[in-house]
């Protein structure tokens, strides 16, 4: 195991970074789910994308806003450039099957990729996602998920033999 751990009791200066760490999380989730829905086209839905159930799609660049849980038991892909910028907005869950996995392409990267969720955050074992989780409640990943990003979650976040890489 690699990585920091902190708790409030710790020493100085740890419960004032810790405070900071919170007051920015909030700050950044608030910034997220203020963001405007893209403008649907022919081509594309950004509102309530397949009633939440996201399997097997492409999703491309913009601002998704779901008014449920979002979940997915195959893979998703997110697919833009190394510029490009992606929210996904959800006042319900997001929960991820066992084995599920987000593949990236045409240069997209992790840490443009920004996940607020009112609710929580559920990762089956063996999964894998990609960005940076904004969580109002708690993020829980199961034995064998992998995370290329971060987790901000407000309650808690349980890791049972996960791994999260910094993108």
């Amino acid at each position: 195991m690699s990585g920091k751990c902190y708790a409030s009791d710790y020493t100085s200066p740890t419960p004032i970074k810790l405070t900071t760490a919170v007051a920015d999380g909030e700050t950044a989730y608030t910034d997220a789910s203020g963001r405007t829905t893209t403008t649907s086209t022919p081509e594309a839905t950004y509102t309530n994308l397949k009633a939440g159930l996201i399997e097997g799609q492409t999703l491309t660049p913009g601002v998704y806003t779901w008014d449920r849980d979002v979940s997915f038991t195959a893979g998703i892909t997110i697919s833009g450039s190394s510029t490009d910028i992606f929210i996904f907005q959800t006042t319900g869950n997001v929960i991820v099957g066992s084995g599920a996995a987000v593949k990236l392409e045409g240069g997209a990267l992790a840490k443009n990729i920004f996940w607020q969720v009112a609710g929580f955050v559920e990762a089956g074992t063996t999964s894998h996602l990609e960005g940076i989780f904004l969580v109002k409640t708690r993020a829980a990943f199961k034995t064998g998920s992998t995370l290329i990003g971060r987790i901000f979650a407000q309650t808690a976040v349980t890791l049972d033999a996960a791994t999260i890489t910094e993108p």
